[in-house]
């Protein structure tokens, strides 16, 4: 992509209502663009980045043997009053509305019940079992006060598995599969070091669930961490002897920190196929219900987290994995000029080669290149100027690091 065809715009000062910073950094760098409170539209350079983030989601729940669907956001009330989740009472977050012939719908805030109706016509046996079903789906939760910019929002993508086991031993292992999936996702989009399952309530369905929290100054919980065994324990279950003897965590070793969490999973035992009638046959063809659990991870927090976690006074920095573009190509030169061309000539190679660039080809300062390019923060920039010209060696920065490594064309090339 050539910056100067790119339509969004970069900002010198950050938008006064947004107190985020993962939101500012974004908004200035032309990633997102605000709507209202809690509702963001993704830009072409912050959909890359998305889309990114979702396909390393993607690789690592298929390696677990996921199965991808996806789910329609409409929702019919009748399956949720079989779980007791339409009423408002219950459930504080629905965002609801009508048919023109006055039938109610719902716009789904998660998919348990709607997934668990749809299996009921796809399970029958315990050869049936286990499955794991995921998607990527839009969800509206019609939250009292959206904040913490693309973090906590009305409208947003979210992946969320579901498993489906024939018995408690089954799901066990479906679950710790799920749970190393994570932590491979969390590596891989560069919060892996700073990120820690996290013991935390249950609710009704079992004694505990496990969080993922990335440690953070700006995040909204506290946790407190086992930095030899690489675990936490929110500070809900702090105080809960038994989290200690499950776990042999030493309470006296603990740390005590700020964090964002990045994902969830829950067992959801048998709740959900008990009220909508999911049940499987065993091989005495006895009738049984299915038994659950339920995996989330919202991109656009991952997304967040990671600006928040990583970004520096100048701007963005994205690990490569997630990074827009592979590189930023900077030209020093001027339209026609002997800088520009050899620019010109290493764009058009690397396009050839599929390698993703981002090419400042505009008429601006190299001052101004500079600073738009650390702000957006794409992971290496290349820089042209006259050195180039001459030698055919190219400046490499690192965005995180800024060191900077001098690379012939066909390195770059290969």
């Amino acid at each position: 992509m050539r910056q100067s065809k790119l339509f969004t715009k970069t900002r010198r000062e950050a938008p006064a209502d947004e107190v985020a910073k993962n939101a500012q950094l974004l908004v200035r760098a032309g990633f997102i663009h605000k709507e209202m409170a809690g509702v963001y539209d993704y830009l072409p350079l912050g959909l890359r980045t998305l889309n990114k983030i979702i396909g390393i989601i993607r690789e690592e729940i298929n390696a677990i043997g996921g199965e991808e669907v996806f789910l329609t956001t409409l929702q019919d009330p009748e399956i949720w009053k079989k779980s007791g989740r339409w009423d408002d009472v219950v459930v504080d977050v629905w965002f609801k509305t009508q048919l023109k012939n006055g039938s109610d719908l719902g716009l789904a805030n998660t998919h348990e019940e709607a997934l668990t109706a749809l299996m009921t016509e796809h399970i029958a046996s315990y050869k049936d079992l286990p499955r794991q079903v995921y998607q990527f789906q839009t969800k509206f939760r019609n939250e009292t006060r959206a904040k913490s910019g693309i973090m906590r929002t009305r409208e947003f993508i979210m992946k969320d598995l579901y498993s489906f086991s024939k018995d408690e031993k089954q799901h066990a292992e479906l679950y710790e599969k799920a749970a190393q999936a994570y932590e491979k996702i969390f590596a891989r989009v560069g919060i892996g070091e700073k990120t820690y399952r996290t013991f935390a309530s249950g609710g009704s369905f079992s004694k505990y669930s496990h969080e993922f929290q990335t440690v953070c100054d700006t995040g909204e919980d506290t946790i407190y961490i086992d930095t030899d065994k690489r675990l936490a324990i929110n500070k809900e279950v702090y105080d809960d002897p038994e989290v200690y003897a499950t776990t042999g965590i030493d309470k006296a070793q603990l740390t005590e920190a700020k964090a964002i969490e990045v994902g969830n999973i829950f067992t959801l035992s048998t709740k959900y196929s008990d009220a909508l009638g999911l049940t499987y046959k065993d091989a005495e063809g006895i009738a049984l219900p299915v038994f659950m659990g339920s995996y989330g991870i919202g991109p656009g927090r991952v997304m967040g987290t990671i600006v928040e976690l990583l970004s520096d006074d100048k701007g963005l920095v994205w690990p490569a994995s997630v990074s827009p573009f592979t590189y930023h190509l900077v030209s020093l030169g001027h339209n026609g000029d002997d800088i520009s061309k050899t620019a010109d000539e290493l764009y058009e190679d690397m396009f050839k080669e599929g390698i993703e660039v981002l090419y400042d080809d505009r008429e601006l300062s190299a001052g101004q290149k500079f600073a738009d390019s650390d702000l957006i923060g794409i992971s290496k920039r290349i820089v042209v100027g006259r050195e180039a010209v001459a030698s055919d060696i190219f400046e490499v920065v690192d965005r995180a690091t800024g060191s900077t490594v001098k690379t012939p064309r066909t390195e770059l090339l290969s």
